[in-house]
């Protein structure tokens, strides 16, 4: 797992330096949904700091067995509102908040814990049926309204293209995000939308080409799942 990590990291600094970016604004975000807390445990002793967790009851089992180790947990899967409540005492960043109603539920239950929670706003580029997020049309209203719940910050913009297998097919939609947080910076400036989240393990080089700061590597990390 080491050597994986850092065949990452290195790639990570290339792709970064290659296109004239500073490798430290970009946060490798393990994702070790699935993962035993043992392999987990041996991935932070690695180097990893930052994890990415899909289900908030698994998240919840590892969160109690590492708790000793500085991290910081980001959740990237679906959320359901019912469990805002777990989401905003495990996560310091949410990365797929995608409508009001879960906006509101999560700033809810972060005021009851005395949290200002750090979100992402997830942005269905591609507008796929199976996704989850707003769509690009629909973002500034959102937006607007988010802004207004105390006891959420949001952070940036996150999204997930459809999957091919050739990394430049995805392009568009890694750009498409960034060109629309560059004009909803320029629209509301009162929002700060300084983190991309996109790239995962086929395509993270592409991401970073792009714009992005957090990419999301699984596979890359821990090899397949079982």
């Amino acid at each position: 797992m080491i050597k994986r990590l850092q065949h990452i990291k290195n790639r990570i600094k290339k792709t970064a330096q290659a296109c004239g970016r500073n490798p430290e604004t970009i946060r490798l975000v393990a994702v070790s949904k699935t993962i035993p807390a043992d392999r987990v445990k041996g991935a932070i002793e690695a180097g990893v700091t930052d994890l990415g967790e899909n289900y908030v009851q698994e998240a919840r089992n590892k969160f109690n067995t590492l708790a000793a180790y500085p991290v910081s947990w980001h959740f990237i899967g679906h959320l359901q509102s019912n469990k805002a409540k777990y989401a905003v005492r495990l996560f310091d960043l949410i990365h797929s908040v995608g409508t009001i109603k879960l906006a509101r539920e999560l700033n809810k239950q972060s005021e009851k814990v005395n949290k200002i929670q750090d979100i992402l706003i997830q942005v269905n580029v591609s507008e796929e049926n199976s996704k989850s997020g707003v769509y690009i049309k629909d973002i500034y209203d959102l937006l607007k309204e988010i802004g207004l719940l105390k006891n959420l910050s949001i952070k940036g913009l996150m999204t997930m293209p459809p999957f091919f297998d050739a990394p430049e097919k995805v392009r568009p939609y890694f750009c498409a995000l960034r060109h629309l947080r560059d004009q909803m910076v320029e629209d509301l400036p009162n929002v700060r939308l300084g983190e991309l989240s996109m790239g995962m393990t086929g395509d993270f080089e592409v991401a970073i080409e792009e714009g992005a700061t957090l990419i999301r590597i699984g596979t890359a990390i821990f090899g397949k799942r079982q």
